[in-house]
């Protein structure tokens, strides 16, 4: 059974709505790929896929948005057990060290 699910851009909250599996389960939304994640597009078959990747703007979005990739990510087993994804460090949230005395 599939159903219209909606999630957000991270970048500018312009909604996307995709049909989908309704077993899937999300784990996260996020601006950046996950480590260790395999994305299918949107419009390929993504059921047997990690996550999504989707395109603010794109068709799911209406037409409205950004035009920035973000990432719908599913919740991952390894031999049963979840996987918590290691989140890259994006330049902009790295701290920011002064080391000039």
């Amino acid at each position: 059974m599939t159903v219209p699910v909606r999630y957000y851009c991270p970048h500018c909250g312009a909604i996307a709505t995709l049909e989908r599996d309704a077993r899937l389960a999300d784990k996260s939304v996020t601006a950046d790929p996950l480590d260790g994640w395999e994305y299918a597009d949107a419009y390929d078959e993504f059921k047997a896929a990690d996550g999504v990747e989707l395109v603010c703007g794109a068709a799911e979005t209406d037409g409205e948005g950004c035009g920035e990739l973000y990432y719908l990510n599913f919740v991952k087993f390894d031999r049963g057990e979840e996987l918590d994804p290691q989140v890259p460090l994006r330049p902009e949230d790295a701290p920011n060290f002064d080391f000039r005395t």
